[in-house]
């Protein structure tokens, strides 16, 4: 309860100090009315034209590049296979 009553006490004493600053100061409160106010219009400005290279010049693209290696080297490998089974086959009169 103490405390309550001496923050009461601080808060007016501050509230008059406050006062008693502004006593020769003019407090002005101003109501008009907006003027008109327009948004400008958007612009559209296009952006730069991209560059795009095509072919192995520069970029590396080793993932894109890895992939067709391996499936080329699969293809092959199964070509290989499938020869090396039929001239078996043909070997062992399987037709």
């Amino acid at each position: 309860m103490n405390k309550t009553i001496l923050g009461a006490v601080l808060g007016l004493t501050v509230l008059a100090a406050s006062t008693a600053a502004s006593a020769h100061v003019d407090v002005a409160v101003g109501i008009g009315v907006p003027g008109y106010y327009a948004a400008p219009q958007p612009v559209y400005v296009a952006p730069p034209p991209v560059a795009v290279a095509y072919g192995y010049g520069g970029y590396d693209d080793w993932r894109g590049r890895e992939w067709r290696e391996r499936r080329e080297w699969r293809e092959r490998h199964w070509r290989h296979e499938a020869h090396r089974e039929e001239r078996w086959r043909e070997r062992q009169g399987w037709n």
